[in-house]
Formats: structure tokens, C-alpha cells, sequence
């Protein structure tokens, strides 16, 4: 079993930025992949971003190359998303979650943390 924990969301202007943590415990494999989705309301969730445990290339939704970006701190066992330039549609519950594939599809990930509200005025 894998536990996840996100915190770190809260109101923002737009423009402004803010870090999402995700805590991870449990039995973490190295080959497991870290991916961040979100879900604003009346909308479908949406991948976000992905990274392996034990590193890699990191892979992003194309609308949010740029300003958005993953990373993880293997010795605290959290995974990040930085999140710049932030626009009003950014705003969403995010959810980590973590999986055996790589991939886009939220069904695909085995393991969800409970979700960090992200608010962006503008």
C-alpha cells in the first residue's frame, strides 16, 4: 500500500505561483511513476505531469509546458509541482497519484492522495 498526501494549494492571484507537495509512505517501489492530475469543477480530471520515483525525463500536459514543473526529493519522499504564471483556469483540485505506467490515463494509477484546492483570482 502507497499513502499520499498533498498540501501546499491555496488562493492565488493570477500571475502568482505556488508549490504543491505530495507526501508519499508506504511500500514505494523505484520503479513506480509519481503523476499530478487535476479537476475543476463540472470537468473531466486531467493529467498534469509525471515523474519516475527513481528519476527521469519528466512529461507534461503540452498546455502546461512551461510554467509547470515536477521533481521529486527522494530523501523526504515528497514529490513537487511548481506552478508558475498561474491563470484563472489553473483553478482545480490537484490530486498526486502514483502508478506502474506511464501514462496520461488517471484509471491507469494505482494509488490517489485525497486532493490540494487550488484557487486562481483573477
Amino acid at each position: 500500500q502507497v499513502q499520499l498526501v498533498e498540501s501546499g494549494g491555496g488562493l492565488v492571484q493570477a500571475g502568482g505561483s505556488l508549490r504543491l507537495s505530495c507526501a508519499a509512505s508506504g511500500r514505494i517501489f523505484s520503479s513506480y511513476i509519481m503523476g499530478w492530475f487535476r479537476q475543476a469543477p463540472g470537468k473531466e480530471r486531467e493529467f498534469v505531469a509525471a515523474i519516475g520515483w527513481s528519476g527521469g525525463i519528466p512529461n507534461y500536459a503540452d498546455s502546461l509546458k512551461g510554467r509547470f514543473a515536477i521533481s521529486r526529493d527522494i530523501a523526504k519522499n515528497t514529490v513537487y509541482l511548481q506552478m508558475n504564471n498561474l491563470k484563472a483556469e489553473d483553478t482545480a483540485v490537484y490530486y498526486c497519484a502514483a502508478g506502474v505506467v506511464r501514462t496520461v490515463v488517471s484509471g491507469q494509477y494505482d494509488y490517489w492522495g485525497q486532493g490540494t484546492q487550488v484557487t486562481v483570482s483573477s
